[in-house]
């Protein structure tokens, strides 16, 4: 798990993220070389989606079961739950700079999901949601920058984003791909599958 950059933040894209100036594990003896066993990447790798997506053990369970239901491979299906989470939704559109804040904003009843308060940052948006803030809180500091921040960036192609409005409507199934995510889901399927 040390070593891996996930861009939960500007800074971790930046040279002045910790796991860039630290190549090693923290502590006095992390520079050992631990060999891990099948159970051990198994648990590293789940340990890694949980906390790239801000999740509990519960959850993951819960999003695991609903993937093995799905018609299509359980990674596949896992990655696209996880990936249509509100919180989620709403940092890929480009409305926030790091997931905490972005699962801030919508537990603080900041985002509105076709028209109407939703303050569960699990929500699973469908195709033809569309997400905007709510027009009262964009006075609040949260949405500080909001429009300099949405000129320049370019989200994800299932996601379709009006700057002016500053809405963002789902009009397709997530593109895994297109993400380029460091995990792999099919050792967490396995991890849940014993």
């Amino acid at each position: 798990m040390y070593g891996q950059k996930f861009l939960l933040n500007e800074r971790c894209a930046s040279p002045k993220c910790a796991l860039s100036r630290r190549r090693t594990r923290p502590g006095q003896h992390g520079s050992k070389i631990r060999i891990l066993s099948e159970y051990g990447k198994e648990l590293v790798e789940k340990q890694k989606v949980k906390f790239y997506y801000l999740l509990r053990e519960r959850q993951m369970k819960k999003y695991f079961k609903l993937a093995e239901k799905a018609k299509e491979p359980t990674p596949i299906a896992l990655a696209k739950i996880l990936e249509k989470r509100l919180d989620n939704i709403v940092f890929r559109a480009g409305f926030f700079t790091s997931k905490p804040q972005a699962r801030q904003a919508v537990v603080h009843g900041h985002i509105f999901v076709n028209g109407k308060k939703v303050d569960r940052p699990s929500y699973l948006v469908e195709i033809g949601d569309v997400i905007s803030p709510n027009p009262r809180s964009l006075k609040k500091g949260i949405f500080n920058g909001i429009y300099d921040r949405i000129k320049k960036y370019q989200p994800p192609s299932w996601i379709e984003l009006n700057k002016e409005k500053l809405e963002a409507k789902i009009v397709g199934e997530p593109v895994i791909e297109e993400l380029k995510l460091p995990f792999d889901y099919s050792l967490v399927v396995e991890f849940y599958g014993r």
